[in-house]
């Protein structure tokens, strides 16, 4: 299995396929109605809805950056996208959106050869290498804070 293989198993993994850690983010989103992402509970500074859209962000991010596109940082408005009108067939299409990015990203990766994971990412300080693991670790790390937002939003 290739480096480039390895890496997209662990997309995938974190995503929607059995992932060690506990639930992939797609399972995680499964069952979130409308009402419960755009829940803020107490205390939370982003809600399952801004968090989707925040992780979209950063998967295309990457995937443009993987084209040689420079991109530096984002200004918090498209760090962080605001929530559009909050109703349920929105809801469902950014999850299809965050989807959508996930498999284009996957199809950008595939493409590559190992060997381009040591080339320095245009205007960054980091290989492609640490890009790629960054955006999964991403990914696992705001699974984790849907997993607990969905458990504080359904408490009654």
């Amino acid at each position: 299995m290739s480096e480039i293989q390895r890496i997209l198993d662990q997309l995938d993994r974190a995503f929607e396929a059995d992932a060690w850690h506990g639930p992939p983010v797609q399972k995680l989103l499964h069952g979130v109605f409308a009402k419960q992402a755009a829940a803020k509970p107490a205390g939370v500074a982003h809600s399952i809805w801004e968090i989707v859209l925040h992780m979209m962000t950063w998967q295309d991010v990457v995937r443009r950056r993987l084209g040689g596109e420079v991109i530096g940082d984002l200004p918090p408005e498209l760090d962080w996208p605001p929530v559009p009108n909050p109703g349920e067939n929105a809801w469902r299409q950014a999850v299809e959106d965050l989807t959508q990015s996930k498999l284009k990203l996957r199809q950008v990766i595939a493409r590559l050869a190992d060997n381009r994971l040591s080339d320095q990412v245009a205007g960054k300080n980091y290989s492609v290498y640490v890009m790629l693991h960054g955006v999964i670790q991403h990914n696992l790390y705001h699974a984790g804070q849907i997993a607990i937002l969905k458990k504080l939003s359904s408490v009654p």
